[in-house]
């Protein structure tokens, strides 16, 4: 018996090792190796969303979150259980930190160096309007604005679809029902038009205790290690739509925030329901509303007039509840995120969930050209 507990550090102490060099390997290839990450995010990845995603997807409630609850509590029991063989304790929270690290990498980690998402679109845009490139190595990564002119007519198309949107929204009796399986529908309805979209999804899952998610400024969060799409179920619901789809977007391998943004607001705006099409107007109306009062006050002040006095006061809630969690908390949780996105290739860090603007313009653009 004794033998037998000697071994435990040394095959605990093991497994961890293994599982730490197979992350330092997919993740080295991931960067160093030519299409290994798109290679893997399509072929691979999809696998695991089918399978884990799947069995974690038959609880009703979010499992990362209960397991975030017990895991402290459950190595800190694991560590009195062994206070008096020490070697036992630590190589049982390495195997676990190990297992976590490899978790990580396999359902999230690699997926941050495929081609985005933008290059699909290009070659959606080379095939129907004969633009763009059919060669996923030139990838687009971001659309510059072409002049204040484009963000304007961007943020009056919003403004007329947003006043629009919320006179459908209130002729279908304005509720938020069934979002979870509507986020779905609208996710395959925009895989038909971009098939990188296409497969499975998990129900999108809201977090019991979202107060986590406001204090940290949070509106959803994706969980590597249970594959699952979580949201924050406190804050206006109308941020809710757009929230699962892009949370959804990285069930699908897209890691950049900012085109989990653009996934969503496509989604959003080209659901067959008005719940969702309300929330993508709204969410976009944001971005680029946020970006037209940098450049022209003026302006924004004209068309932030024209919207329908329901929508300004909406507008004005969700800031109101947003406020109420700025602080020392909100701050560093901003600060964790920025350095996360930074070491997973987003220069940019949090500034990258305001490139969403780039691409609306581009998709602006691409309707302009249409008609």
């Amino acid at each position: 018996m004794e033998k037998r507990n000697n071994r435990a550090p040394r095959i605990l102490g093991l497994a961890g090792a293994v599982l730490l060099a197979g992350t330092g390997a997919l993740l080295w290839s991931a960067r160093r190796v030519p299409r290994f990450a798109t290679w893997y995010a399509e072929a691979v990845y999809p696998v695991l969303v089918g399978s884990i995603g799947r069995f974690f997807g038959l609880f009703p409630f979010s499992v990362v979150e209960i397991g975030l609850y017990l895991l402290v509590p459950g190595l800190l029991l694991v560590l009195f259980r062994f206070r008096k063989r020490p070697s036992v304790a630590l190589s049982a929270c390495f195997f676990t930190v190990s297992a976590l690290l490899f978790s990580y990498a396999v359902c999230c980690g690699v997926n941050y160096y495929r081609f985005p998402f933008s290059s699909y679109y290009v070659e959606e845009l080379s095939r129907t309007e004969e633009a763009g490139t059919d060669d996923p190595e030139e990838t687009y990564t971001g659309a510059e604005p072409d002049g204040d002119e484009d963000l304007k007519g961007l943020c009056a198309w919003l403004t007329e679809g947003l006043c629009n949107a919320r006179a459908e929204f209130e002729r279908a009796g304005g509720n938020y029902e069934g979002m979870q399986e509507k986020g779905i529908a609208a996710m395959k309805k925009l895989a038909e038009t971009y098939p990188a979209l296409a497969g499975y999804y998990p129900r999108p899952k809201p977090v019991a205790v979202s107060l986590i998610l406001s204090v940290q400024q949070c509106s959803g969060v994706y969980s590597p290690f249970t594959v699952e799409a979580n949201y924050n179920r406190d804050m206006e619901d109308y941020n809710i739509p757009h929230t699962i789809c892009h949370e959804m977007s990285h069930l699908r391998g897209f890691m950049r925030e900012d085109e989990a943004n653009f996934i969503g607001y496509l989604a959003c705006l080209n659901s067959d329901d008005p719940d969702f099409r309300y929330s993508g107007f709204m969410l976009g109306w944001i971005y680029a509303g946020n970006a037209l009062a940098k450049t022209d006050q003026r302006e924004y002040a004209r068309l932030h007039a024209m919207l329908p006095e329901a929508v300004r006061e909406e507008f004005a809630e969700n800031n109101a509840f947003w406020d109420r969690y700025e602080g020392t908390v909100a701050e560093a949780a901003d600060k964790v995120n920025d350095t996360y996105l930074k070491v997973n290739g987003q220069a940019e860090g949090v500034r990258t969930y305001g490139r969403v603007v780039d691409l609306m313009l581009l998709d602006y653009r691409k309707n302009c050209a249409k008609n």
